[in-house]
């Protein structure tokens, strides 16, 4: 099915179109490109001309750029024009004016990508849904996800996101949504900000691009709560909210297990009753705030509720597995919480509670009962407060639970200081001296959770305990 064709990409452009092509996608990469892709040349930490070439090879209909590129026949298949991700951006912006959809942005400290996609799960029950992909939330990523909505979308997600003041006001102008929706607001980026009020008015700043008539959700239990009505009122939004403080859509309970958590609410006076299939408060909360966040839509919020339970996590942000340590031994497992992926305060909070909730199993390996071990890399972007921030880990109400706290990183050496003794796990200054350590670390019947941020490589752990073999030295410690 076309979803550009040259003559259209041209006008919405203002570019000259070479060839009588129809493309069926949008791509920056030739990596995941499909044949029938038009492939935009962005510059990026590689200039996008040098791979037109290859990717017309691979089959796309036509390439976006702003030059014929060297290796290039001058007849190709091209879209020029004077700006590459300005031509992206106006794609974008013509894709959202062809199309009836319904649109809905996200944005948040937390939850932003797994709001989006328990909308995308809900929604595509009721009607053809268009999301982002991954964490497509930035400059690029939200015009590309745009640029490539088809137009009987009935539902769009946009998940909008920031590192830096003003970033989301022009992103959630080109959306225009319907509904703009806040999963929350927390320490995070706040080297780029004086406060965390600063971060709420930036985040607030999705507002911008509402929709005449357009509703605004947003959570009730935040300090920074009247920052964010404030700023939704004074673009005439109806503000909707959600969480334990609301009288509007209303947590009552979370019980966490294992793998689910039962939640009770009630939504405008009517009891609700939703599973989610995986360990969270803040999955509670984000489920709540999809099901306020479907309604304003104009969906069926009792159809969507029993379908969060389709929803799961994605890779590295709090997914469970077990995983065999002995292949001798069928009941020598562990359990791994891969939430590799993100951290800041308001994050790490929440994994830790979900550690403490979990279930280790007694009886198995060399210790004798399973343990809630704790694997935690540097938070990045805290700012100058940054050292207490990690320090203040060391008195979570949830570290009582568990067994022992692993560091890792220059950052993390304030909480490892500042954990009691008996909690007190192994420091290292990067995952990759932290790796070796891992057989002596854990043992059958464990449960452990490896968190923090992107950059602190703590994804390097969770793929060293993945890895087959490992684990034929256990634990011996007993305690």
């Amino acid at each position: 099915m076309t979803l550009w064709s040259a003559a259209d990409a041209a006008a919405a452009t203002g570019g000259r179109a070479q060839g009588d092509w129809n493309a069926e996608g949008v791509s920056i990469d030739t990596r995941s490109l499909r044949p029938g892709d038009l492939f935009v040349a962005l510059q990026a930490a590689r200039d996008g001309h040098d791979f037109v070439a290859q990717a017309l090879e691979k089959g796309a209909a036509a390439a976006l750029v702003s030059r014929i590129p060297e290796g290039v026949a001058p007849d190709a298949p091209l879209l020029i024009v004077a700006d590459v991700l300005g031509a992206l951006e106006a794609l974008g912006r013509a894709a959202r004016a062809r199309t009836d959809a319904r649109v809905i942005a996200v944005t948040g400290s937390v939850g932003k990508t797994s709001t989006k996609e328990m909308l995308r799960t809900v929604l595509a029950a009721q009607g053809s849904t268009h999301a982002a992909e991954a964490s497509y939330n930035n400059h690029w990523g939200v015009p590309l996800t745009l640029a490539r909505m088809p137009v009987e979308t009935r539902f769009a997600v946009i998940e909008i996101g920031m590192n830096h003041p003003g970033e989301i006001a022009p992103l959630s102008r080109m959306a225009r949504p319907h509904v703009a929706l806040i999963t929350t607001v927390a320490a995070a980026h706040l080297e780029a900000f004086d406060d965390i009020g600063g971060i709420a008015r930036e985040k607030a700043a999705i507002f911008e691009g509402l929709e005449p008539g357009g509703a605004a959700i947003v959570n009730a239990d935040l300090d920074t709560t009247p920052i964010l009505r404030d700023a939704a009122e004074a673009k005439g939004a109806e503000v909707v909210t959600f969480g334990a403080k609301s009288d509007q859509y209303r947590l009552v309970s979370a019980r966490l297990s294992d793998d689910r958590t039962i939640v009770q609410a009630d939504l405008r006076n009517t009891p609700v009753t939703f599973k989610i299939n995986s360990a969270g408060r803040h999955f509670a909360m984000n489920g709540l705030a999809v099901l306020a966040a479907v309604e304003a839509l104009g969906a069926d919020p009792g159809v969507a509720a029993p379908d969060l339970a389709r929803w799961a996590p994605p890779a590295g942000r709090g997914t469970r597995e077990t995983i065999q340590l002995d292949p001798g031994e069928e009941s020598w497992t562990f359990d791994l919480i891969d939430d590799a992926f993100n951290a800041n305060p308001t994050s790490m909070e929440a994994a830790l509670e979900v550690l403490a909730a979990s279930s280790p199993n007694n009886g198995v390996g060399r210790v004798a009962r399973g343990r809630r071990i704790a694997i935690l890399g540097d938070m990045l972007e805290l700012g100058p407060n940054e050292t207490e921030l990690h320090r203040a880990l060391a008195g979570s109400e949830h570290v009582a639970a568990l067994s022992l706290v692993h560091c890792v990183g220059p950052r993390m050496r304030a909480l490892f200081d500042a954990l009691p003794e008996e909690k007190r796990g192994q420091w290292a200054e990067t995952a990759e001296a932290l790796a070796p350590r891992l057989p002596g670390m854990i043992d059958a019947g464990d449960v452990i959770l490896v968190k923090g941020s992107k950059g602190s490589k703590v994804s390097l752990i969770v793929d060293a305990l993945r890895k087959p073999g490992w684990g034929h030295r256990p634990h011996t410690r007993e305690d």
